[in-house]
Protein backbone atom coordinates (compact mmCIF):
# COMPACT_ATOMS: atom_id res chain seq x y z
CA UNK A 1 0.00 0.00 0.00
CA UNK A 2 1.30 3.45 -1.37
CA UNK A 3 1.74 5.53 1.27
CA UNK A 4 -0.02 8.43 2.01
CA UNK A 5 1.01 12.03 1.29
CA UNK A 6 0.27 14.90 3.73
CA UNK A 7 -1.52 18.25 2.05
CA UNK A 8 0.51 21.55 2.55
CA UNK A 9 -1.08 23.69 5.39
CA UNK A 10 -2.08 27.33 4.03
CA UNK A 11 1.72 28.67 5.24
CA UNK A 12 3.70 25.91 3.27
CA UNK A 13 1.79 26.48 -0.06
CA UNK A 14 3.28 28.89 -3.07
CA UNK A 15 1.08 31.96 -2.95
CA UNK A 16 -1.04 32.11 -6.30
CA UNK A 17 0.27 28.53 -7.27
CA UNK A 18 4.26 29.53 -8.27
CA UNK A 19 7.01 31.33 -6.40
CA UNK A 20 8.73 30.79 -3.10
CA UNK A 21 6.39 29.12 -0.06
CA UNK A 22 5.40 31.93 2.46
CA UNK A 23 7.42 31.83 5.23
CA UNK A 24 5.32 32.79 8.65
CA UNK A 25 6.94 35.85 10.24
CA UNK A 26 8.55 34.26 13.82
CA UNK A 27 5.77 36.28 15.65
CA UNK A 28 3.32 34.09 15.03
CA UNK A 29 2.70 30.69 17.09
CA UNK A 30 0.95 29.23 13.83
CA UNK A 31 -2.30 27.37 15.07
CA UNK A 32 -3.52 25.04 12.55
CA UNK A 33 -7.08 25.05 11.32
CA UNK A 34 -7.82 22.06 13.35
CA UNK A 35 -6.87 24.05 16.07
CA UNK A 36 -8.78 26.81 15.39
CA UNK A 37 -11.79 24.92 14.42
CA UNK A 38 -12.42 22.30 17.02
CA UNK A 39 -11.48 24.81 20.41
CA UNK A 40 -13.51 25.38 23.45
CA UNK A 41 -14.72 28.87 23.91
CA UNK A 42 -12.42 28.90 26.77
CA UNK A 43 -9.39 27.85 24.86
CA UNK A 44 -10.58 30.43 22.38
CA UNK A 45 -10.82 32.73 25.09
CA UNK A 46 -7.26 31.74 26.25
CA UNK A 47 -5.24 32.15 22.76
CA UNK A 48 -7.18 35.23 22.12
CA UNK A 49 -5.45 36.74 25.68
CA UNK A 50 -2.50 35.95 24.74
CA UNK A 51 -2.66 37.14 21.30
CA UNK A 52 -4.17 40.53 22.72
CA UNK A 53 -1.19 40.94 25.10
CA UNK A 54 1.44 39.93 22.50
CA UNK A 55 -0.11 42.70 20.21
CA UNK A 56 -1.67 45.23 22.26
CA UNK A 57 1.04 44.98 25.01
CA UNK A 58 0.26 43.95 29.07
CA UNK A 59 -0.49 46.82 30.48
CA UNK A 60 -3.04 47.60 27.58
CA UNK A 61 -4.50 44.30 28.16
CA UNK A 62 -4.92 44.55 32.35
CA UNK A 63 -6.28 48.00 31.97
CA UNK A 64 -8.72 47.30 29.80
CA UNK A 65 -9.69 43.97 31.91
CA UNK A 66 -9.43 46.03 35.03
CA UNK A 67 -12.16 47.77 33.50
CA UNK A 68 -14.79 45.54 33.23
CA UNK A 69 -17.84 46.32 34.76
CA UNK A 70 -21.50 44.36 34.34
CA UNK A 71 -22.05 46.36 31.22
CA UNK A 72 -19.22 45.23 29.07
CA UNK A 73 -18.18 42.14 30.87
CA UNK A 74 -19.60 39.57 27.74
CA UNK A 75 -18.33 42.25 25.76
CA UNK A 76 -14.66 42.23 26.46
CA UNK A 77 -14.81 38.26 26.44
CA UNK A 78 -16.34 38.60 23.35
CA UNK A 79 -13.85 40.66 21.32
CA UNK A 80 -11.26 38.67 23.33
CA UNK A 81 -12.90 35.43 21.95
CA UNK A 82 -13.78 36.86 18.30
CA UNK A 83 -11.01 39.31 17.06
CA UNK A 84 -7.62 37.72 19.25
CA UNK A 85 -9.04 34.17 19.71
CA UNK A 86 -10.14 33.41 16.06
CA UNK A 87 -9.27 36.28 13.52
CA UNK A 88 -5.73 37.28 14.68
CA UNK A 89 -4.96 34.07 15.44
CA UNK A 90 -5.69 32.55 11.59
CA UNK A 91 -2.50 31.25 10.09
CA UNK A 92 -3.40 33.35 6.60
CA UNK A 93 -1.59 36.39 7.50
CA UNK A 94 1.71 37.12 9.82
CA UNK A 95 0.76 38.81 12.51
CA UNK A 96 2.72 42.19 11.34
CA UNK A 97 0.78 42.21 8.08
CA UNK A 98 -2.36 41.94 9.96
CA UNK A 99 -1.48 45.09 11.97
CA UNK A 100 -0.99 46.65 8.83
CA UNK A 101 -4.04 45.74 7.20
CA UNK A 102 -5.94 46.51 10.72
CA UNK A 103 -4.12 50.12 11.10
CA UNK A 104 -5.59 50.88 7.47
CA UNK A 105 -9.06 50.03 7.83
CA UNK A 106 -9.55 51.69 11.05
CA UNK A 107 -7.51 54.72 9.16
CA UNK A 108 -10.21 54.46 6.72
CA UNK A 109 -13.45 53.85 8.84
CA UNK A 110 -12.37 56.89 10.79
CA UNK A 111 -12.13 55.46 14.31
CA UNK A 112 -9.52 57.06 15.94
CA UNK A 113 -9.19 56.19 19.07
CA UNK A 114 -8.54 52.52 18.16
CA UNK A 115 -6.54 53.70 15.70
CA UNK A 116 -4.02 55.25 18.22
CA UNK A 117 -3.95 52.15 20.17
CA UNK A 118 -2.98 50.55 17.40
CA UNK A 119 -0.12 52.99 16.34
CA UNK A 120 1.10 52.68 20.06
CA UNK A 121 0.92 49.13 20.03
CA UNK A 122 3.23 48.74 16.52
CA UNK A 123 6.28 48.34 19.02
CA UNK A 124 5.15 44.74 19.87
CA UNK A 125 4.69 43.44 15.67
CA UNK A 126 7.31 45.27 13.88
CA UNK A 127 5.21 47.81 11.90
CA UNK A 128 7.75 50.60 11.02
CA UNK A 129 7.09 53.97 10.90
CA UNK A 130 7.69 53.88 7.13
CA UNK A 131 5.07 51.21 6.82
CA UNK A 132 2.34 53.59 8.54
CA UNK A 133 3.01 56.04 6.60
CA UNK A 134 2.51 53.99 3.17
CA UNK A 135 -0.65 52.59 4.75
CA UNK A 136 -1.92 55.87 5.34
CA UNK A 137 -0.78 57.11 2.05
CA UNK A 138 -3.14 54.41 0.82
CA UNK A 139 -5.90 55.23 3.01
CA UNK A 140 -5.34 58.64 0.95
CA UNK A 141 -5.97 57.20 -2.54
CA UNK A 142 -8.29 54.47 -1.61
CA UNK A 143 -10.60 56.10 1.38
CA UNK A 144 -10.02 59.73 0.64
CA UNK A 145 -7.65 62.73 1.64
CA UNK A 146 -10.05 63.49 4.94
CA UNK A 147 -9.58 60.05 6.22
CA UNK A 148 -5.95 60.21 5.33
CA UNK A 149 -5.47 63.23 6.92
CA UNK A 150 -7.21 62.60 10.83
CA UNK A 151 -5.51 58.92 10.47
CA UNK A 152 -1.88 61.06 10.10
CA UNK A 153 -2.85 63.48 12.87
CA UNK A 154 -3.92 60.63 15.35
CA UNK A 155 -0.80 58.81 14.40
CA UNK A 156 1.78 61.90 14.97
CA UNK A 157 0.42 62.82 18.26
CA UNK A 158 0.38 59.07 19.33
CA UNK A 159 3.71 58.56 18.23
CA UNK A 160 4.82 61.94 19.86
CA UNK A 161 3.41 61.17 22.93
CA UNK A 162 5.06 57.92 23.11
CA UNK A 163 8.67 59.18 22.11
CA UNK A 164 9.01 57.13 19.24
CA UNK A 165 8.72 60.43 16.74
CA UNK A 166 10.45 63.90 17.67
CA UNK A 167 7.84 67.00 18.49
CA UNK A 168 8.29 69.18 15.18
CA UNK A 169 10.22 72.38 15.88
CA UNK A 170 7.37 74.46 14.45
CA UNK A 171 9.76 77.23 13.94
CA UNK A 172 11.65 75.77 11.82
CA UNK A 173 8.87 74.58 9.93
CA UNK A 174 7.93 77.13 8.56
CA UNK A 175 8.07 78.04 5.10
CA UNK A 176 10.77 80.87 3.79
CA UNK A 177 7.50 83.13 3.44
CA UNK A 178 6.36 82.92 6.75
CA UNK A 179 9.50 83.64 8.43
CA UNK A 180 9.64 86.76 6.66
CA UNK A 181 12.42 86.03 4.46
Amino acid sequence: MAERRREPGPSERAPFGGGETFERAADTEPPTDRTLAGATADETYERGLAVRRAVLGDAHVDRALGAVTDLDREFQAYITRAAWGEIWARPGLARHTRHLVTIGMLAALGRQEELAMHIRATVNTGVTLDEVKEVLMQVAVYAGVPAANAAFATAKRTLIESGALAQPDIVSNRSPSDRGA
